[in-house]
């Protein structure tokens, strides 16, 4: 019973001293020295409770430090080579001189290494755009370059990376290559939309490879064509790729989506990137475990603008009203073209007005024709997948300029790719795979909440 009386004094007491501390925030410094000094006073009066310190025994210790011998230290400081370390990246315009002068190295022989060594001239062969790291002594000679680029095989590029270190050996230099893993960070993003989709990720400092990979997850949520809406909001979650702890700077640096929400109109989506560990498969999926993905994309480029849709219009060479039997995309000359899903190649070449064109033979009776491509990477009866590269944007055939001609059709019939792909049947999560799959959903909602309060800011974490 005391206790608890004693316990309702001290609540009372608190709800006065909050009381006062609001209706006087100035005596609060005063109240607050006030106390300080109460416990100055409790600490005077238990001090004398500890032992004595001049009752505690005494010992003297006695050690000799050797004193280094500044002579020989300034020796060493002297003989030490200050090394100057700089980063640049390739030019497609770069020779091995201007490379090392933009890098801050004066090195003829480094130079010549880099124009007549097989692994040497790899610097600056293939594409512009390689990280090099050059370490040059005060008098600007070379004394190690590592350059970091793609890795040489294709189906690498997307996990590993390709490590060149050339370093010097006395008066001659020695170089090696070797393929790393590159490394995933997590990062953070969310944004408005004001105009269009790239420009807000653009405002908010998000890939467009990141953009891309969004209009994928909620293409079949979200006609990004059509439906788009000045106010509406989004949150993800996605990888950065960095090589030896250095963000790379090829293909947009950046790897998968690995989560997303899309308000668009009032109604939020959700999806997250899951990979089956029994199968090895991926796909996106909403939070309730239902496929975002379904056996056909929206549409067989990544994102663009439509300029010419499923309708009747005035044909711009005839210059007659017709039937317009596909979806034509605007989109520069080189642009990937991919196959919206599973199939056959049931032709690939040319073909009158459409040019170089792609067929491909999909189940239940139904294919897809690309047509006015600049390149063609696929061979007739090749069996492919869903995403996977058919050929580029082109203006082949008969074409006013560059752009992609897609056709759906079903038992001969042309339909409206758009249509056809919302109404696709979904592929499906296995029952095994629902406890890891929600581990994943628990894991990224954590990390959502947080990117949403981020509008227009990305960064890792």
């Amino acid at each position: 019973m005391t206790v608890q009386y004693r316990l309702q004094q001290l609540k009372t007491s608190l709800q006065r001293a909050e009381a006062f501390a609001a209706k006087h925030p100035r005596a609060l410094t005063a109240s607050v020295v006030g106390a300080l000094s109460c416990f100055a006073v409790t600490a005077f009066g238990i001090a004398p409770l500890a032992p004595d310190a001049a009752a505690l025994p005494k010992r003297t210790l006695v050690e000799t430090l050797a004193t280094p011998d500044i002579e020989s230290q300034l020796d060493e400081l002297a003989a030490h080579a200050i090394g100057l370390t700089r980063a640049e990246a390739t030019r497609s315009s770069d020779t091995p001189d201007s490379l090392l002068k933009r890098a801050g190295a004066f090195d003829p022989a480094a130079a010549a290494f880099l124009r007549t060594d097989p692994l040497g001239r790899r610097v600056l062969q293939g594409r512009a755009g390689k990280m090099v790291h050059l370490t040059a002594d005060a008098s600007g000679q070379v004394q190690k370059i590592v350059v970091r680029s793609p890795a040489e095989k294709v189906e690498q590029q997307g996990s590993h990376f390709t490590r060149l270190t050339i370093e010097r050996d006395g008066s001659r230099f020695t170089a090696r290559t070797e393929t790393a893993p590159l490394q995933a960070q997590v990062a953070l993003g969310s944004g408005s939309i004001r105009t269009s989709l790239f420009a807000a990720t653009d405002d908010a400092n998000i890939p467009d490879a990141i953009a891309s990979q969004m209009a994928d997850m909620f293409s079949g949520d979200i006609d990004f064509h059509r439906e788009l809406r000045k106010g509406d909001r989004f949150s993800i979650v996605y990888e950065t790729l960095t090589a030896d702890g250095e963000a790379i700077t090829w293909d947009g640096g950046v790897g998968r989506l690995l989560a997303g929400e899309f308000t668009n109109n009032g109604r939020t989506y959700s999806a997250v990137y899951f990979k089956d560990s029994a199968t090895g498969k991926s796909s996106f999926f909403g939070f309730d475990g239902t496929s975002k993905r379904r056996a056909f994309l929206a549409s067989p480029m990544e994102f663009s603008r439509i300029t010419s849709g499923f309708a009747m219009r005035l044909h711009p060479i005839m210059n007659t009203w017709r039937q317009h039997n596909g979806v034509d995309y605007g989109a520069p000359t080189g642009t990937a073209v991919r196959s919206v899903g599973d199939g056959t190649v049931e032709m690939a070449g040319w073909q009158n007005g459409f040019g170089n064109v792609v067929q491909v033979r999909h189940s239940g009776d139904r294919s897809t024709v690309y047509a006015h491509l600049s390149r063609i990477d696929v061979k007739k009866g090749q069996r492919i997948e869903q995403g996977m590269k058919l050929g580029a944007v082109g203006m082949t055939g008969w074409a006013t300029g560059p752009h992609l001609h897609f056709e759906f059709r079903v038992g001969g019939r042309h339909m409206d790719p758009r249509t056809i792909a919302k109404a696709s049947e979904a592929v499906t999560l296995p029952g095994y795979a629902k406890s890891q799959f929600q581990q994943t959903v628990a894991s990224v909602k954590t990390q959502l909440a947080v990117a949403e309060t981020m509008d227009g800011v990305a960064a890792a974490d």
